[in-house]
């Protein structure tokens, strides 16, 4: 009579005999075809049933560093290092594969410097370890030395009132932009709803909030308009309603008649509209606000316009042209900074 394979038990699940090898022969097959997400699952039920297995646990590192679950990786990596399971220079050598993803490079030197003091490093491996080892502590030194100037750099704010240079301005705005804008917040919140902010800036960091999806309130001052504004509610500086309503008018009207009067008129828009972020500017008429971009454009360009021929070609009323216009030349004259 055939033996019979041994039953499994767990938490009074019975399991079927084998069923740790066919889970691990359907997961390493699954890892060899590069389908890792699939793998993990079978070989992770596997590892229940066989939980000291050597080759299903390797398996399951490489999947989950391949599937890009570091964290995983290096737990069940440094698990199996403690157990002394699998070749233990392979299992290291794993294990700092997945550190580096990590980023953890101080741990790195703290791994190998160990290997270094209390363990005999095979000679062919002793070269690798010590590249490995002084690389990571050039990029340890680096980190730390840049997260002390972070840190530096919190503790002392902004200071955006303390730079006269409106390029300087936008150099250290520009610096948050893969920073954390929240421990700036206080002092970002005392720029915008100061008279002595610079209109430009204070849209830059408007839009820096959007991206980093702060939801607080915020005071906004810009042409002596006070607003309070939650910058996460706010549209795309570059994709504003009343402005591509505006530009569609123009486009109407001068794209295939006059193309470099359209896109003239469209860099006065995009200008106006970006230092005026995110009021909305009066009048409401589109129409009025069209025209009175046709209107300066063609005088930059050195035409004599007829400002009641451009209100009538528009369908425009000239005391609504007329505010525009000059809410157009008040925002004109002040420069875009050069960054």
């Amino acid at each position: 009579m055939k033996k019979r394979g041994q039953v499994k038990r767990k938490d009074n699940v019975i399991f079927f005999p084998g069923l740790d090898k066919r889970l691990t022969d359907k997961g390493l097959e699954s890892l060899e075809n590069k389908k890792f997400h699939e793998a993990i699952p079978l070989l992770e039920e596997a590892c229940e049933l066989d939980p000291d297995n050597e080759n299903i646990l390797i398996g399951l590192v490489v999947a989950y560093f391949e599937a890009g679950a570091f964290k995983k990786a290096k737990s069940l990596a440094n698990e199996m290092l403690l157990k002394g399971i699998g070749d233990y220079f392979q299992m290291v050598d794993l294990y700092l594969t997945v550190l580096i993803q990590l980023h953890e490079y101080r741990e790195i030197v703290t791994t190998i410097e160990a290997l270094l003091d209390e363990r005999e490093i095979p000679p062919e491996k002793y070269d690798h370890f010590l590249t490995i080892l002084q690389f990571s502590s050039r990029m340890a030194d680096s980190r730390e030395a840049q997260e002390m100037n972070e840190i530096e750099e919190e503790a002392a704010g902004l200071n955006l009132f303390a730079i006269e240079d409106i390029n300087e301005q936008m150099r250290v705005a520009a610096n948050l932009a893969d920073k954390n804008i929240r421990p700036y917040l206080e002092d970002i919140t005392d720029y915008l709803k100061a008279k002595a902010g610079h209109p430009f800036l204070k849209t830059m960091l408007l839009n820096l909030l959007k991206e980093q999806e702060i939801e607080k309130e915020l005071t906004v001052e810009k042409f002596a308009s006070i607003e309070d504004f939650i910058p996460l509610q706010l549209p795309d500086v570059r994709e504003q309603p009343k402005m591509a309503e505006i530009k569609a008018i123009l486009e109407e009207q001068l794209e295939s008649k006059n193309p470099g009067l359209y896109e003239h008129s469209v860099n006065i828009v995009e200008r106006t509209f970006f230092i005026s972020f995110p009021f909305d500017l009066e009048p409401e008429s589109r129409e009025a606000w069209a025209a009175a971009f046709e209107l300066l454009a063609q005088e930059y360009l050195g035409m004599a316009p007829e400002i009641s021929k451009i209100a009538r070609k528009y369908g425009a009323e000239i005391p609504d042209l007329e505010k525009a216009r000059e809410q157009i030349e008040t925002i004109e004259k002040i420069s875009y900074p050069n960054i």
